[in-house]
C-alpha cells in the first residue's frame, strides 16, 4: 500500500498527476526554449513525485514534506535552475550559484517579465519554473495518494498552466492543443477516480449483503456513459470557445504580466537622438573622435537609434500618443535568434571615445552583446534592447574607454534604382500624426506618370536627389540651413529654391514619402565611415548621418536619401519681379485630357480610418456571442446532472431488456428500489425485499417484492407476461413516489447519486433452486 491505495493504483494516479504537471509546465517552453529547461523539467518531476510517494508511504506530516521540499530545492536548485554556476560537470553547486539561487527565489520573477524571450538558462531565470514545477509535482502526488478527495490533485497543474500563460510572451499564445490536452487528461483521470470510488462502494455493499449488486454489463455501460458524457461536454466547450474566438476576435493585443509591468527603461524619458543631430557638426565637436570601431559592415554604417514615430515635431523611439512596439525595451538574455532576418552577419567591436548618451551604437539586428572593462558588469545589467528596431540602450552612463563586442545581422542596402521593382511589406509602424501638405504635393509632382509602389518610391528619392542640396549651416562658407525636422522645417525644405538641408531633414522627408506610398518606413541616426576608410575606423562628430529603412516583401532594407555634395546655387528671390504681358483675346485651349488620380495610396502599415461597423451585423454578432456563452455555461452546469439522468436511463433500459423473464422481474424490483432510495427511503442493513417494501409502505410494494422473490427462488420460470405486468406495476409505483413529493424534490430525486451506489439490497440465494 502507498498511502490509501494499492501500489498499482497509486502508480497510475501518480503517473496521471505528473503527466498533468508536465503538460502544464510545457506552457513555459516559449519562455525558455532550451535543453536546460527540458532537463530541469524532467528531473524536477522525478524529484517532486518521489517526495510525494515517500510522504504517502511513510505517512510524513505536512511539516516534514515541506522540509524535504526545501532541502531538495536548496540541494538541487543550482544544478537544475542555475546550471551556469554549477561545477564538476554540472553535478555540484558553487557558492556564487547558491547565493544566486537564494536571491532569485524572490527577484527572478520580475526579471523574467522584463527580459526578451526566449531566455534559455540565462543567469537564474529558470528558478520560477523550477519552483512551480517542484511544488506542483509534490502537491499533486501527495493529494492523489493521500487525500480522500483525490480530484483536488488537478488544481496544481491548472495553476502551473495559468502561470505559464501569464509569464509567457506577449506575441504568441499557448497552443490550444496543450490546453485541451491538459483538460482531457484531467477529465480522464477524474472519470477513473469516480469509477474507482463507485466500484469500491459496490464491492463494500456486496460484502455486506452477500448479493450480486451489479453485473459486468451494467458496470461497463456506466463507464461508457460517463466517458461519453465527459467527451461531449469537452467537445461542446471547445467548439463554443473556439467559435466565440473566431466570431469576435480580441479587440486589443495579448495581455500578460510582461505587458502590464512597467519596463525599467522608457525611451520616452529621453530626448530623440535626432534632435541633437546638428550638434555633431558644430566646430567644437566636428573633429572630436566619438567611437573607434572595427569589423564594420560593407556599407560602413553604425546606427545609434532607429526612430519610427513622428508627431509633427520630432521623430522618436515610440511616443506617448501612439503605442509602438519599438517603445518596449527589455533586458537581453544570453543570445537572440536572428535566423529569420535577411542580411550579413557582423561582429562589431566598439570602443567609446567622446560619444555620450543612453543609446548603444550597433549594426542591424543584434544577436549577442558582451561588455568589457571595469564597468562591464554594470553595463551588462543596465542594457536594454528592442528587437523590433534593433535599438539598444543602457541606463548607466557610457564613459570613454567602455568597450563591447556586438554580433548582429546587418540589413542589406539598396540604391534608388534597385527600389524600382520592390513592393511594400506588411509590418505595423505608427502612423504619422502630421504630414505637411507640401510633402503631398511634392510627392505627386515626383511620381506623376509613374506606376507601381517601388517605382514611385524610387522616383520620389530621385527627385530629392536632383532638387536637394546639402548644407549643415554651421561653417562660415556654408549657406544658412535651419536645424530641426518638424513639419514647419520640412515645409521650408520643400518650398525653398534651392532645396537646402542636411541628412536630418532629408531622412525625415524620405521616410514620410515612403509612408504615403504604402511602405513601412523609419529613420535611423548613426555614423557613416568615409568612403576610403579601411580597417578599424574612428568616427568623428562630422561623420554623423541619418538615413531611412523601408520594409519590402523581402524584408527591411537600408536606403540613403541624402543628396550628393555639390555647390549650392544662389537662393531664388522670395518676391520675383512682375513682368507685364500684353493682353490677348485668344482663350487658352481647353484641356480635355482625363484627369488622373494622382493621390498616393494610403499606407498599408496603418489604415487611415476604419470603416464604420454595420450596426445590424454588430448586434447580431453580440447576440450570437451572448447565446454561445450562455449555452456554454448552461452546458457546463447541466452536464453532470444530464450524465446522471443518462446513466439511470441506460440502467433502466438494460434491466427492462434483460434476456430472461426472471431477470426482467428482478430488474423491475431493483428499478423500484433505486427510485425509492433516490426519494429518500433508507432500507435497513441487509434487508430482504419484503422488509424494504414494508419500509416504503403500501400493499403494491409488498406484492412486487413477493413476485421478485418468487421469480428468484421458485423452480417454475416466470412468463414474459408476468415480467411485463411487473414493469407496469413498477411504473405505477414510481408515479406514486413522485406524487408524494414536491416538484423540487422530484428534480432532486431525478439527479440523485444515491441509487448509483445501490443495487437492491436483498438476500438472494447464490443459485436458484
Amino acid at each position: 500500500m502507498i498511502g490509501r491505495l494499492p501500489w498499482r493504483s497509486a502508480a497510475v494516479d501518480a503517473a496521471f498527476g505528473l503527466g498533468a504537471v508536465a503538460l502544464a509546465a510545457w506552457s513555459f517552453w516559449p519562455v525558455y526554449q532550451s535543453t536546460a529547461f527540458v532537463t530541469m523539467l524532467v528531473a524536477t518531476l522525478v524529484l517532486g513525485g518521489a517526495i510525494g510517494v515517500l510522504g504517502a508511504t511513510f505517512r510524513w506530516p505536512s511539516i516534514v514534506v515541506a522540509g524535504v521540499v526545501l532541502l531538495v530545492y536548496l540541494g538541487t536548485g543550482v544544478q537544475l535552475a542555475v546550471p551556469g554556476e554549477a561545477t564538476a560537470g554540472g553535478l555540484l553547486p558553487t557558492g556564487k550559484g547558491f547565493l544566486d539561487l537564494v536571491q532569485a527565489t524572490w527577484l527572478s520573477w520580475k526579471e523574467l517579465v522584463t527580459i526578451s524571450v526566449p531566455v534559455g538558462s540565462y543567469e537564474a531565470l529558470l528558478v520560477p519554473a523550477f519552483i512551480l514545477v517542484l511544488l506542483a509535482a509534490t502537491v499533486t502526488t501527495t493529494i492523489a495518494l493521500r487525500s480522500t478527495l483525490p480530484e483536488l490533485a488537478g488544481i496544481p497543474p491548472v495553476v502551473v498552466l495559468v502561470a505559464g500563460i501569464a509569464l509567457g510572451p506577449a506575441v504568441s499564445a499557448v497552443p490550444s492543443w496543450l490546453v485541451l490536452g491538459l483538460f482531457a487528461l484531467l477529465l480522464v483521470w477524474n472519470i477513473r477516480l469516480r469509477l474507482r470510488r463507485r466500484t469500491d462502494s459496490v464491492r463494500t455493499l456486496r460484502r455486506q449483503s452477500g448479493l450480486t449488486v451489479e453485473s459486468r454489463r451494467e458496470r461497463g455501460s456506466t463507464a461508457v456513459l460517463t466517458a461519453t458524457g465527459a467527451t461531449v461536454m469537452l467537445a461542446v466547450a471547445a467548439a463554443v470557445g473556439i467559435g466565440a474566438a473566431v466570431l469576435v476576435p480580441p479587440a486589443s493585443g495579448r495581455q500578460v504580466v510582461r505587458t502590464a509591468v512597467e519596463q525599467p527603461f522608457d525611451p520616452r524619458a529621453y530626448p530623440s537622438p535626432l534632435t541633437g543631430f546638428r550638434s555633431y557638426f558644430e566646430p567644437s565637436a566636428a573633429s572630436d573622435p566619438m567611437l573607434s570601431v572595427s569589423g564594420l559592415p560593407a556599407d560602413g554604417r553604425v546606427r545609434i537609434a532607429t526612430l519610427d514615430t513622428y508627431d509633427g515635431v520630432t521623430y522618436s523611439v515610440g511616443s506617448d500618443a501612439v503605442t509602438s512596439a519599438s517603445g518596449s525595451f527589455v533586458r537581453l538574455p544570453y543570445r537572440l535568434d536572428q535566423g529569420g532576418t535577411k542580411g550579413t552577419p557582423t561582429e562589431l567591436t566598439v570602443t567609446v571615445r567622446g560619444y555620450r548618451g543612453p543609446w548603444i551604437p550597433g549594426s542591424g539586428q543584434l544577436e549577442q552583446i558582451q561588455f568589457f572593462g571595469p564597468d562591464a558588469p554594470k553595463l551588462s545589467g543596465a542594457y536594454f534592447y528592442n528587437d523590433v528596431t534593433g535599438t539598444g540602450a543602457v541606463m548607466a552612463s557610457l564613459r570613454s574607454g567602455d568597450t563591447y563586442v556586438a554580433d548582429s545581422v546587418t540589413l542589406p542596402k539598396l540604391t534608388t534604382a534597385q527600389l524600382t521593382n520592390v513592393q511594400p511589406g506588411s509590418d505595423a509602424v505608427p502612423r504619422p500624426t502630421v504630414v505637411p501638405d507640401e510633402l503631398q504635393s511634392t510627392l505627386q509632382k515626383y511620381t506623376a506618370g509613374v506606376t507601381g509602389a517601388g517605382a514611385k518610391l524610387a522616383a520620389a528619392l530621385k527627385g530629392l536627389e536632383n532638387d536637394g542640396y546639402l548644407s549643415h549651416g554651421v561653417g562660415p562658407e556654408e549657406p544658412a540651413s535651419r536645424s530641426g525636422h518638424g513639419a514647419d522645417r520640412i515645409t521650408e525644405l520643400l518650398t525653398n529654391v534651392p532645396m537646402l538641408g542636411d541628412q536630418e531633414q532629408y531622412a525625415v522627408t524620405a521616410a514620410l514619402m515612403a509612408r504615403q506610398l504604402g511602405f513601412p518606413a523609419r529613420v535611423v541616426m548613426g555614423f557613416v565611415a568615409p568612403a576610403d576608410a579601411r580597417g578599424p575606423v574612428t568616427f568623428l562628430g562630422s561623420d554623423a548621418s541619418a538615413w531611412i529603412e523601408v520594409q519590402t516583401t523581402a524584408g527591411w532594407v537600408t536606403v540613403d536619401p541624402t543628396p550628393p555634395v555639390r555647390p549650392v546655387p544662389p537662393k531664388r528671390p522670395e518676391q520675383p519681379t512682375e513682368i507685364s504681358r500684353p493682353q490677348t483675346n485668344v482663350q487658352p485651349p481647353v484641356d480635355d485630357t482625363p484627369q488622373q488620380n494622382q493621390e498616393p495610396p494610403s499606407a498599408q502599415v496603418d489604415s487611415t480610418q476604419p470603416q464604420a461597423p454595420n450596426p445590424v451585423l454588430e448586434a447580431l454578432l453580440t447576440i450570437l456571442v451572448a447565446i454561445g456563452w450562455t449555452v456554454l455555461v448552461l452546458t457546463l452546469i447541466a452536464a453532470p446532472f444530464l450524465a446522471v439522468i443518462a446513466a439511470k436511463w441506460r440502467r433502466r433500459t438494460l434491466r427492462r431488456s434483460a434476456p430472461t423473464a426472471a431477470e426482467r422481474i428482478v430488474g423491475g424490483w431493483r428499478e423500484f428500489a433505486d427510485a425509492a432510495v433516490d426519494h429518500g427511503y433508507d432500507p435497513p442493513p441487509a434487508a430482504t425485499r419484503l422488509e424494504f417494501a414494508t419500509t416504503i409502505g403500501g400493499t403494491r410494494a409488498a406484492a412486487l417484492a413477493q413476485v421478485a422473490d418468487r421469480a428468484v427462488f421458485s423452480s417454475i420460470a416466470p412468463s414474459g407476461e408476468e415480467a411485463d405486468s411487473v414493469w407496469k406495476a413498477v411504473d405505477d409505483l414510481r408515479g406514486q413516489l413522485d406524487r408524494r413529493d414536491t416538484r423540487w424534490k422530484r428534480w432532486l430525486a431525478a439527479v440523485s447519486l444515491r441509487s448509483l451506489g445501490y443495487r437492491g439490497r436483498t438476500r438472494e440465494g447464490k443459485s436458484r433452486r
